[in-house]
């Protein structure tokens, strides 16, 4: 079954608190934590003042996706702060497996993500050490999009390559994700799905995760 993480850029931040209990109810998996700087994408999020009180507020595993520049500036902040899994951008950093590294010293699992027009070989020197692979299926930097369908050959290239390395890592899909497209993302390869809107704005979310789990 695939791993269900609720993206809390679609919350009521006004109200986080009762969002995360209500995608912890409603049997989601993770907490997926966007970080924007306003640099290396186009829109500013939250950062670590957030993520510690969420961290008080809830033992879900927080993945923290850090979409800024010199990530390698931020990690043990971040792992301080209280995100179980941290995962940056190939294209933000000079030293990728540094951060790997850098992450994996602080006890926390990492994640590589790539965005749209970046090709999938470019995460081919990582996959042994990288924890799970992000395959950005939209341009990163805000929520609501389309599920970018031309990203599919790039799951599958990625997940042909652990499998003839004999990798069992994580394939994380960001963007778009709903009933309509999750099956795509799976058939391709991906097995952690990352959802807002569909989620948050569902009348039903468990229903709602429980059709991304089973896809």
């Amino acid at each position: 079954m695939n791993i269900v993480s609720a993206s809390i850029l679609s919350a009521d931040l006004c109200a986080l608190g009762t969002d995360v209990s209500r995608a912890e109810q409603a049997g989601c998996d993770h907490i997926h934590f966007d970080v924007m700087d306003g640099v290396f994408v186009d829109n500013i999020s939250y950062g670590l003042p957030v993520l510690e009180s969420l961290r008080k507020h809830t033992d879900m595993f927080i993945d923290a996706h850090l979409m800024i520049v010199t990530p390698e500036k931020y990690l043990k902040r971040f792992a301080r702060s209280g995100a179980d899994n941290i995962t940056f951008h190939l294209e933000a950093t000079d030293d990728v497996q540094g951060c790997i590294d850098t992450i994996h010293s602080c006890g926390k699992k990492a994640g590589l993500a790539i965005r749209p027009k970046t090709p999938a070989e470019t995460v081919f020197p990582y996959l042994s050490s990288a924890d799970m692979i992000l395959v950005m299926t939209v341009e990163p930097g805000f929520g609501g999009q389309g599920f970018m369908k031309d990203m599919c050959p790039k799951i599958q290239a990625v997940r042909s390559e652990m499998e003839r390395l004999g990798l069992k890592g994580h394939i994380q899909v960001d963007g778009g994700i709903n009933a309509s497209t999750v099956k795509m993302a799976a058939d391709a390869g991906a097995d952690v799905m990352v959802a807002g809107s569909y989620l948050f704005r569902a009348d039903d979310m468990k229903a709602a995760a429980d059709i991304l789990r089973n896809a």
